[in-house]
């Protein structure tokens, strides 16, 4: 899964980014790492690995990735392609969810591009760009969809039915995330991939001396905002994150404790996107490994076991299912099998986050 990290100049972007791509570049044996320099890998944090591991004495544990890009930067004009427009947007398209970094802190040394510090109007730049790039794809899907009418297929009618309701929408500066769609609809709106429509979670990047405390009302702007389009808003202090990408797990552990805070917020924000796309993970587990597997909401047992291996969807015979919880209170698969808590499951089984797995195959 791919997520864009996207804002106007000088709110935290860059050194948000820079600490993902640090954080990343300790997994020097991921592809992502070396084939684009642009993208950062993240370990999906899961507390769960470390204690499964240690039941099967795994000499390798394997936690699951998301992957953020840096998109090109935006200036206002984007959609009629100023600046970077064009890639900016080419680059939007090609992600599953934004990231779209605000800044929430006064700093006399960091210029703002428009000389004041107002994260509500620096969303709706970026926004009106996605809206107005997105009324020029479906305009020209609707001019096509009115002259097929003439065909005399429903499908056409249909089709510039929805195509108007979306364009009114997007008129209206709403995104078209805020919309309802039935099922057919849904699958229509996403074969359009317009921008508009992607999941969105506002990072609103704090001072450090903001770090732990209540009451900023530019955060509480943000989220007023985000909550009016249906998005997600994260408090994050980029700078924060970019210091802690640097330090040893003791360190870092210690550096937390100063500040008052449990969790990094690169931490949180993953785990955030995480739950934004519908993601959950299914655990396999041996003596060779312990590895997180990520999945869909929704997927049945031999398309997560196709995630390891085709020739297991292929050849899928059944899947022995241990909840997690299960598995950590037998004290092992063994013991579980003992206990009768061992789920055989056949090809219907939709797979529920946490699943210690066990796939037969037959190829």
């Amino acid at each position: 899964m791919k997520l864009g990290v996207v804002g106007l100049p000088n709110v935290g972007k860059s050194t948000l980014f820079n600490a993902i791509t640090q954080a990343g570049a300790e997994i020097a044996n991921y592809p992502f790492c070396t084939i684009e320099p642009n993208v950062g890998v993240v370990a999906v944090p899961d507390e769960r690995l470390d204690k499964l591991a240690a039941l099967y004495d795994s000499k390798k544990i394997t936690p699951t990735y998301l992957r953020f890009v840096d998109i090109a930067g935006l200036v206002k004009g984007a959609s009629k392609g100023e600046g970077l427009g064009n890639k900016f947007l080419s680059h939007i398209r090609e992600v599953d969810a934004i990231v779209h970094v605000v800044r929430c802190f006064k700093d006399s040394n960091v210029t703002h591009v428009s000389d004041k510090v107002d994260p509500v109007a620096d969303m709706q730049t970026v926004n009106l760009e996605l809206i107005f790039a997105d009324i020029e794809t479906v305009t020209a899907r609707l001019n096509k969809a009115v002259s097929m009418q003439k065909t005399g297929e429903k499908k056409y009618k249909t089709e510039a039915e929805l195509l108007k309701r979306i364009l009114a929408r997007l008129e209206s500066e709403q995104p078209v995330r805020t919309m309802q769609f039935d099922e057919d609809e849904q699958a229509a709106v996403d074969e359009m991939f317009l921008l508009t429509s992607k999941p969105v979670i506002y990072a609103a990047n704090i001072s450090e001396e903001d770090l732990g405390s209540d009451g900023n009302p530019l955060v509480e702007a943000v989220e007023r905002q985000a909550a009016k389009e249906q998005a997600e808003t994260l408090v994050i202090c980029a700078k924060v994150e970019e210091e802690l990408s640097k330090l040893d797990a003791e360190e870092k552990q210690m550096f937390l404790e100063s500040y008052g805070i449990s969790e990094s917020g690169l931490n949180r924000l993953v785990k955030k996107c995480y739950k934004l796309l519908h993601l959950i993970s299914f655990l396999t587990a041996g003596e060779k490994e312990t590895r997180a597997w990520t999945i869909t909401e929704g997927t049945k047992a031999p398309q997560a076991a196709g995630k390891i291996h085709s020739d297991f969807e292929k050849g899928f015979i059944r899947a022995e299912v241990v909840p997690y919880e299960t598995m950590l209170e037998m004290g092992g698969y063994n013991q579980a099998k003992e206990h009768g808590k061992v789920r055989s499951e056949g090809k219907d089984y939709v797979m529920k986050d946490g699943d210690v797995v066990l796939f037969r195959f037959n190829v």
